[in-house]
């Protein structure tokens, strides 16, 4: 069965594979990775979310137990993961606020959407979709509030209102690209706006070049972040990341909820996704913990296509 699994996922981190050979052997210019990366991000990937919403059958599956469950699962992680840098490895406040990113924090669009498409089909995209929708947003604001107690604590600014903290997270949330496909897509489908066959056939071709581009974007990225300083945190942080993590979601999915076995399913593997790229810009922004967040990101990565797959066995052992 796993050799079933690793089969089904191959394919995918060969495409990261091959976008990291290139990055490697400088095959393409310096920047091109971080090109793709952002249009990706700030088109394709948007474009993707908003074709499948528009034609989806959305069903009567409430959003807010999935939510609750998925969210709460990652804030348990998240507070792990900061208490035990904080505390455990005798760090600094924003470097706890880090951890907790870096161990929350997965990557659902450049990896997950390729990633459960191809597990799943389009219809497993909609319940990603409903994860990526809170995800961008709910841990931005967490970290973000939490980074404008961590540097009070540190003794490098002054408090600011919260309210102003808030205020300034979702004025840069509202012009996201990926969230304005959600919401797009969504309301269009709501309404029942026909979308015309020109439109939907230049909708299409975007849609399927945002795996295959993702994915490449993905490797080339590699090459930037690397391994770092000492692996002693990244490791920790890796293992919260694709082992407690996804364990929780799939504790908290299943035991406390009725969802249907799909949605619990498309919710572990996206919690069982690699560390997504925003741990590091926040350590980047706040500078502190770049070495944690890099390593993570490529340990976590460039172990998935072994992670991945084992919980797609542990999934299809439980009949999920």
């Amino acid at each position: 069965m796993f050799q079933q699994t690793i089969q089904l996922v191959l394919p995918i981190f060969i495409l990261i594979g091959l976008g990291y050979a290139c990055a490697s052997l400088k095959l393409l210019k310096e920047g091109v990775g971080q090109a793709l990366g952002s249009f990706c991000v700030t088109i394709l990937v948007p474009v993707l979310i908003f074709r499948t919403l528009t034609g989806a059958e959305l069903g009567d599956v409430s959003p807010f137990p999935f939510w609750l469950a998925y969210y709460s699962a990652l804030t348990l992680v998240y507070f792990v993961a900061a208490a035990i840098v904080r505390w455990g490895f005798k760090r600094e406040a924003r470097a706890a606020v880090v951890a907790g990113l870096t161990a929350g924090f997965s990557n659902t669009g450049l990896i997950g959407i390729p990633l459960i498409s191809s597990l799943f089909g389009p219809e497993g995209l909609v319940p990603l979709s409903l994860i990526i929708a809170l995800h961008i947003p709910f841990v931005t604001i967490l970290s973000v509030s939490l980074m404008s107690r961590a540097v009070v604590i540190d003794g490098y600014e002054e408090a600011r209102p919260i309210k102003e903290v808030l205020q300034s997270v979702i004025k840069s949330l509202i012009s996201n690209p990926i969230i304005i496909g959600i919401l797009s897509g969504v309301a269009v489908n709501l309404v029942g706006l026909p979308v015309p066959s020109i439109a939907e056939t230049v909708l299409t071709s975007m849609a399927t070049a945002a795996t295959p581009v993702a994915l490449f974007a993905v490797g080339m990225g590699l090459v930037d972040y690397g391994i770092r300083g000492t692996l002693k945190i990244a490791t920790v942080l890796s293992v919260l990341k694709i082992g407690l993590l996804p364990l929780t979601v799939f504790i908290f999915m299943s035991q406390f909820t009725d969802l249907p076995p799909l949605w619990v399913a498309v919710a572990t593997m996206g919690a069982a996704c690699p560390t997504g790229l925003n741990a590091y810009l926040l350590a980047v922004q706040f500078g502190t913990g770049h070495a944690m967040s890099s390593n993570a990101i490529t340990i976590t990565t460039f172990t998935a296509i072994f992670t991945v797959s084992g919980w797609l066995a542990f999934l299809q052992a439980f009949g999920y």
